[in-house]
């Protein structure tokens, strides 16, 4: 189960799509050309790497959103993402992947995570909710952030191993600290914005 896949609607090729461009990162080529040919039809721009190797020569700022497989061959999604924090490159991170999340996903700087298989509209919803967060603050990309880890963990985690595990306690009060702020936060936002960002916070 993953977090996009609700609401999703295609695009019709907008002009605000087309000045967004999107990094697809993933090995199995039939995958890739799946996910680059809806997401370009969308009216996105869109590349496609087929290893990190490739994917860390192309990442810089030109692009707003990449959209990571976690298990490559020659390397780890979320090595990549490492290196994109690091390398502090302004694009919002989606994981789109089948690697079943753990509470180590907490400590990784996704902005998303979404499970595989996925439908064309659960991608473009993706897409389009990671397209809004690069709107976003830095305050509000790390609301969103930790509220889509909190939705990922509590649909995959049985209730019991939530209320054990320290990291997500941790995530939650964080969190909670952040709600106290949502009456500034929300007043820059129009009012569809508005409406995403409490569907990401689960609110």
């Amino acid at each position: 189960m993953s977090e996009a896949g609700t609401d999703a609607g295609a695009r019709d090729g907008s002009d605000d799509a087309a000045d967004v461009r999107v990094l697809i990162v993933e090995d199995e080529r039939d995958v890739a050309e799946l996910y680059s040919s809806t997401v370009g039809a969308a009216g996105y721009d869109v590349d496609v790497a087929n290893s990190i190797d490739a994917a860390s020569s192309m990442i810089d700022e030109r692009y707003d959103i990449a959209l990571l497989d976690r298990r490559l061959p020659d390397g780890h999604g979320e090595d990549l993402l490492a290196e994109i924090r690091d390398r502090e490159i302004d694009v919002r991170v989606g994981m789109v992947t089948a690697v079943e999340p753990d509470f180590d996903i907490v400590e990784m700087g996704f902005d998303l995570y979404v499970l595989k298989p996925l439908s064309q509209s659960d991608l473009l919803d993706a897409v389009e909710r990671l397209e809004t967060r690069s709107q976003y603050d830095d305050r509000l990309q790390r609301t969103a952030s930790l509220a889509s880890k909190r939705a990922t963990l509590e649909a995959e985690k049985p209730h019991e191993a939530l209320e054990r595990n320290d990291q997500y306690q941790q995530l939650t009060a964080e969190l909670a600290e952040l709600d106290d702020e949502l009456d500034r936060i929300t007043d820059q936002l129009d009012t569809e914005d508005y409406r995403q960002l409490f569907e990401d916070i689960g609110a």
